[in-house]
């Protein structure tokens, strides 16, 4: 099960990471215009806020990848709190912005996070 737990946390880190760039790199670009459902005036004026949203998305992979590298009670810490902080942060966009990221954020941690827990 830790196998799983690992490719389920792996899995989540990289679906940030794509958030992240996004967020940081494509918002005022067609691609991230697109994904987000925005005008090219709305990602203008809010490139800053988008910017600093991905920068803390950022901490999230920063955070699932010790939870991958880092031995033990450590590693399994970092798992847990990686985990259910993507599921809190996913459940809340999904009621605020839109029920999508329950399934694209939310759903994937969630699994992870059920394994993780499972595997102990």
């Amino acid at each position: 099960m830790n196998t799983v737990a690992d490719v389920l946390i792996a899995l989540v880190a990289l679906i940030h990471v794509y958030i992240v760039v996004l967020e940081m790199a494509l918002w005022k670009k067609p691609r991230g215009r697109a994904v987000f459902g925005t005008t090219e005036e709305y990602a203008e004026q809010t490139a800053v806020l988008a910017a600093n949203q991905g920068l803390y998305n950022g901490f999230l992979v920063a955070a699932l990848v010790v939870a991958l590298v880092a031995d033990g009670d450590v590693g399994y810490a970092f798992s847990v709190f990686s985990t259910a902080c993507v599921v809190v942060a996913g459940v809340y966009g999904g009621f605020t912005v839109s029920r999508r990221i329950l399934f694209v954020q939310a759903g994937p941690a969630l699994a992870a996070l059920v394994a993780v827990l499972i595997a102990g």
